[in-house]
């Protein structure tokens, strides 16, 4: 049954040829100024980070701001903002592959490209923490004749496991969800050089019937594979704080709140990429009004799920008489120290986003877009009031101590969006921005269906 939903998720009433063309146009053409301007800033932005990278290497983590009481500082906090980010790729997939969710289709591949490079650049994180990553290899689960057993209640272990999981799933759904927009690229062009390139990752593909049966046979049973993948590895990263004994930490909720905000973070980045991506490729037919609108409602829902999730805290350490959790999320969030980044939280998380409960806030760009950067500031600041508070302020007031980030910290967090950004642009550069299989057979229902409103 086809419904005014797939219709518009389409506009125009595009051939095939067509719908090839204006999706490859980004791949086959020259890159405009604005692409060699961006490029530019990202590597100066990863050089940055390179110095930063280095830095800490030489020197030693003394050059960042950490201290005795703040041991984790903005590296763990940016660790979880990227993997919050990276969770949108792997949702939109589940969607499309699993729960037949046709508007997802235009949107997954350039989702999934975020999380690939997010996860990237959340892997960096714990990586440099260990003050010698050139032992990181000691943290595998490889026989050894040393006798360097694994420590297998280290959080660090945990967080390998779970980012290295991730990414090579990840990268996996991308990679393959790419195959046959490849091979179209492969017939499609004169570069001998291209071709080679482009028909060594293709695989083979031969776009008969039996190669896309199976395709998209093991396309659901990736999915499906993600699925849990998509809620154990934020639920890992929640367990680093909550198996601890500090205040503020030390809570069952952390695990499901953790991962709903990762979903909203990571819609709202997609909102924010798909937006500026409207704005600098003709893709308006493709990610339409309904695409923009329904991650819309998406963020709308997840907001409210995360202001229960503050209120929830707040009512659990009253509730709980116990001292140190009270003066945590009363004194030291709400009315003190951190009070600033609190209620900046709170506004931005929880408050901003209700504008999406009235239509003219979702068909304005304008405000989508300033929403979609307002929230993944705020779920910054919630990260950095779940680290720094309870580190900061904890059993001790003697061994209270202040926190602040240096150059080397801001560095490397710069780095990140240089890396990210960078791999944005050789993807779009690269690589078609939608996928071209899965746009095409929407669009010819929908084309079938007008054509069938038309003739009765």
């Amino acid at each position: 049954m086809i419904t005014n939903l797939d219709i518009s998720l389409v506009k125009g009433r595009k051939s095939y040829s067509q719908i090839t063309e204006e999706l490859l146009a980004n791949t086959e053409g020259r890159p405009p100024l604005w692409w060699l301007a961006a490029f530019g800033l990202g590597c100066l932005a990863l050089a940055f980070g390179g110095w930063a990278f280095y830095m800490s290497l030489s020197q030693g983590l003394g050059t960042w701001g950490i201290n005795n009481s703040v041991a984790w500082g903005w590296d763990i906090i940016n660790f979880v903002w990227w993997i919050g980010i990276g969770h949108a790729g792997t949702a939109f997939t589940i969607f499309f592959l699993v729960f037949r969710q046709k508007w997802a289709g235009s949107i997954n591949r350039s989702a999934e490209a975020m999380t690939v490079f997010a996860v990237m650049c959340a892997g960096l994180f714990p990586l440099i923490h260990m003050g010698r990553p050139w032992l990181a290899f000691y943290i595998l689960p490889y026989p050894n004749t040393r006798l360097l057993w694994l420590n297998f209640n280290s959080p660090l272990f945990w967080d390998v496991l779970a980012i290295s999981t991730y990414l090579i799933m990840s990268l996996t759904l991308w990679y393959l969800g790419m195959v046959p927009d490849l091979a179209t690229i492969r017939d499609r062009t004169k570069n001998k050089f291209r071709k080679l390139i482009y028909g060594i990752f293709s695989l083979g593909w031969d776009g008969s019937l039996y190669t896309y049966n199976r395709y998209e046979t093991l396309m659901k049973l990736l999915g499906g594979l993600a699925a849990p993948l998509v809620i154990s590895v934020h639920t890992i990263v929640a367990l680093d704080f909550s198996i601890s004994v500090l205040p503020g930490w030390h809570a069952t909720i952390l695990p499901p709140y953790f991962f709903v905000g990762a979903i909203f973070s990571g819609f709202a980045m997609v909102l924010t990429l798909m937006i500026l991506m409207r704005k600098a490729f003709p893709i308006g037919d493709y990610v339409t009004e309904k695409h923009i609108d329904n991650i819309a409602h998406v963020l709308k829902y997840g907001s409210m799920v995360i202001g229960l999730a503050y209120a929830t805290e707040l009512f659990i350490a009253w509730y709980s008489g116990v001292e140190y959790e009270i003066y945590t999320f009363f004194n030291a969030r709400a009315s003190g120290t951190f009070s600033t980044a609190f209620w900046i939280m709170v506004f931005c998380n929880a408050i901003a986003p209700q504008a999406f409960w009235f239509k003219k806030a979702r068909k304005n760009l304008v405000i989508l877009f300033a929403i979609s950067i307002i929230i993944n500031i705020g779920m910054w600041y919630e990260r950095y009031i779940i680290m720094v508070s309870s580190l900061a302020e904890d059993f001790l007031p003697s061994s209270w101590v202040a926190y602040h980030p240096t150059l080397v910290d801001i560095g490397i967090f710069v780095g990140t969006f240089g890396l990210f950004t960078v791999g944005m642009l050789l993807f779009v550069r690269f690589i078609p921005i939608i996928a071209i299989n899965e746009v095409k057979p929407i669009a010819r229902l929908g084309k079938d269906n007008n054509t069938k409103n038309e003739k009765e």
